[in-house]
């Protein structure tokens, strides 16, 4: 299903993001083999398992409803609603739709003039729960609720139900006929996940709470109890496809801080987990090979030996072999290798926001600078090769490597040139110059870098820990845990420490001066050697952006990332001021309201960019009380000419014409230089030693059914 506008707001400190329904069509490059790390799962034969079992699987919390287009579904709603209810239409590896047989026997437009019509034929097996046979009933009461005709729906998006124009039975038994009011090519997003007509056609069970379980589905499970804690499912019996090799599956909530624990307790079998855990359990690994490379992978990972502690436990030379860990910590190795690590690119993507709205910013000249500073090949290797993921940087808003019709469009603002970026400063006015007058008439509020003498600069307000990778966090207790288990707090080849509960004066570890790094934002003038170009100034003001990012713990995860990027801004003479702020306020109150200059977020890929990205990417348009309606564009940078793109592509039928007019959108987002793509999040997922047909999914589409644990 397309991503719905709760979900669209997932910020990379918020947790984790899943695969959503592709674009439509072929080309010559559709058919080839998944690119690397597109998925990582432990194939094998359904006969091999056991036919029994219980799974554990993590989520972030409790799901508040099982509705998934409601506006408080979570991911923990998507995973429950593709276990228990119809998916028409499933995703393959690379992000292209695949017609589910189990309840599809066939969908085709048959006609596109005057009207687009789309025809399902119904597998006549398929029944809900109670015995009744899926039918037109349903479909049509879905159309109705989410079609945003009518407010006692809260519905997250009507996108595509709004193009429907009548839904009817076609003209033989078990067939739907969908007659559109506008052509609309993303068809194939509809009807995922199928509601019975009973949740659909009442407006109070529509909105009902998790807690009032879902009574009816069409699934390999179905839902049993939901708890305070959990949501368990059990067997279908009335279940028609093949028979689900597990006995129940329990979603259990567990905050990401504390799924290490909960691993090392036996608490679970399935969870994705930062990179700290990941290391952890990799270290374990036998023969001291990293995950993915066990018997059954469809996916083999790539070896890597165990990095070395850090942290002082262990001493040089560690007399007579003592390792230095105490009987805590080797139970705590134990229990953690009967997991295997599963990793792939997420189907997510970090980028560098620009608001441009206001300040500097709102010049694109001034934007397009900064873009040009970023070296986004140095962060993705920073945060993917340390975990053995391809580290090249993200070419695209809206589609991600694999998918087809990605192109790379990252060349519209050009690759990284400090001269081309100082030259864009200069023509927009700000340029590096002297002290004189101009400082005077500061009244001495900066120096001669520009740093405010009167407020301490951002790496001193700044008392986060620079982190190993990107997710690397922890409490202190559980950092120490991990280095006496002989785990690395090193991001190795990107080199920057680890280790440490706060930052020194010039915000930047031993290790990476050695290394011979340029100095932390606001660190100039401190080091013998300055890395950074005097501060640029216009009128006599310094050139300094608001850099926020959020300070909870799986805010951590951006720390190593935004210092990196403030110290390659500082060597084209723009500050940043680094601002932290609540986790729970973060998007709320800064990303959603345009309350920052900089910040890092991420968001979540789609299979149908023309629907789901045209939000995030819209020119924002004058209300009628003079506000900004901004959809879900929190950079507030876009133009008429991308608007224009995304709905041609929205109504273009042929799938390659379509993709092309993404392409062009793509491109044009790019020289916009409001989001700076810089890489796909890695997904790493931390599985029980004989759980199969299971791991990191990436984009494709958990096969429920079809996941046990090996005989």
């Amino acid at each position: 299903m397309p991503i719905t506008k709760g979900r669209r707001a997932m910020l990379l400190a918020a947790g984790v993001m899943l695969p959503l329904p592709v674009l439509t069509g072929c080309s010559s490059d559709d058919d080839g083999p998944p690119p690397p790390a597109a998925w990582d799962i432990a194939a094998a034969p359904r006969a091999g398992t056991t036919g029994t079992g219980t799974l554990r699987w993590a989520v972030d919390a409790t799901p508040t409803t099982l509705n998934a287009f409601s506006k408080t579904a979570d991911t923990g709603t998507e995973r429950i609603a593709g276990a228990v209810l119809p998916s028409l239409y499933t995703l393959d590896a690379r992000g292209r739709p695949q017609r589910n047989g189990d309840y599809l026997a066939s969908a085709d437009v048959t006609s596109s003039d005057p009207k687009q019509v789309v025809v399902y034929k119904l597998n006549p097996k398929a029944v809900w729960s109670d015995g009744r046979p899926l039918g037109v009933e349903d479909f049509q009461a879905q159309w109705r609720a989410l079609r945003g005709t009518d407010d006692k729906y809260g519905t997250a998006r009507n996108a595509g139900y709004d193009r429907i124009a009548k839904v009817e039975p076609g003209d033989k038994a078990h067939e739907v006929k969908v007659t559109f009011a506008k052509p609309y090519t993303d068809w194939r997003s509809l009807f995922t996940p199928l509601y019975p007509k009973s949740v659909m056609g009442n407006p109070a069970v529509f909105s009902a709470v998790a807690s009032k379980g879902l009574a009816v589905g069409a699934g390999p499970f179905m839902v049993r109890q939901v708890s305070d804690n959990s949501v368990t499912l059990v067997r279908n019996p009335r279940w028609w496809g093949d028979r689900a090799r597990l006995s129940r599956m329990v979603f259990q909530a567990v905050p990401a801080e504390k799924r290490a624990q909960a691993l090392i307790a036996g608490q679970l079998d399935l969870a994705e987990v930062d990179p700290a855990t990941a290391r952890r359990i990799r270290a374990t690994a036998p023969g001291k090979q990293a995950a993915g490379a066990d018997q059954g992978s469809s996916a083999p990972g790539k070896a890597g030996a165990p990095e070395p502690s850090t942290g002082g436990r262990q001493t040089a030379g560690a007399q007579g072999g003592a390792t230095g860990d105490t009987d805590k910590n080797r139970s705590r190795t134990r229990a953690l290798s009967g997991f295997t690590l599963r990793k792939a690119l997420d189907p997510a993507y970090t980028q560098l926001a620009l608001n441009g709205t206001k300040g500097p910013l709102a010049d694109e000249r001034v934007r397009r600078a900064v873009a040009r500073a970023i070296d986004r090949k140095a962060l993705a290797k920073a945060v993917l090769k340390p975990m053995g993921l391809p580290s090249e940087p993200l070419g695209n808003h809206l589609l991600m490597v694999g998918q087809p019709g990605y192109k790379d469009h990252s060349g519209a603002l050009g690759d990284p040139d400090k001269n081309a970026a100082q030259s864009l400063l200069a023509d927009a006015g700000w340029r590096a110059g002297g002290t004189g007058s101009r400082q005077k008439a500061l009244d001495g509020k900066t120096d001669d870098r520009g740093r405010p003498h009167s407020a301490p600069t951002a790496t001193e307000t700044d008392t986060a820990t620079d982190t190993a990778t990107e997710g690397t966090s922890g409490t202190p207790s559980e950092t120490a845990s991990q280095s006496a288990s002989g785990t690395a707090s090193s991001e190795g080849s990107a080199g920057t420490a680890s280790g440490t509960t706060s930052d020194t004066a010039s915000g930047t570890a031993s290790s990476e001066r050695s290394a011979g790094a340029a100095p932390a934002a606001g660190d100039a003038g401190r080091s013998g050697r300055l890395g950074e170009a005097a501060v640029v100034r216009k009128k006599g003001r310094p050139l300094v952006l608001r850099f926020v990012l959020p300070e909870d713990q799986a805010g951590a995860q951006l720390s190593t990332v935004g210092r990196r990027i403030a110290r390659m801004l500082e060597k084209i003479g723009v500050r940043t001021e680094i601002t932290k702020v609540s986790g729970e306020s973060y998007f709320r109150d800064h990303i959603a309201t345009g309350d920052y200059d900089l910040a890092l977020y991420s968001w979540p890929a789609s299979a149908y960019p023309a629907t789901d990205a045209r939000p995030i990417y819209a020119k924002p348009q004058p209300a009628a009380d003079g506000s900004l309606v901004v959809e879900q564009n929190y950079t507030r940078v876009g133009t008429d000419q991308i608007d224009q793109l995304f709905d041609q592509a929205l109504s273009e039928l042929d799938g390659g014409a379509s993709r092309s007019l993404v392409s062009r959108a793509d491109a044009r987002i790019w020289a916009a230089a409001g989001s700076i793509p810089l890489y796909q999040r890695p997904q790493l997922i931390a599985m029980r030693k004989g759980l199969v047909n299971a791991g990191a999914f990436g984009f494709a589409t958990p096969r429920y059914q079809d996941i046990g644990f090996r005989r």
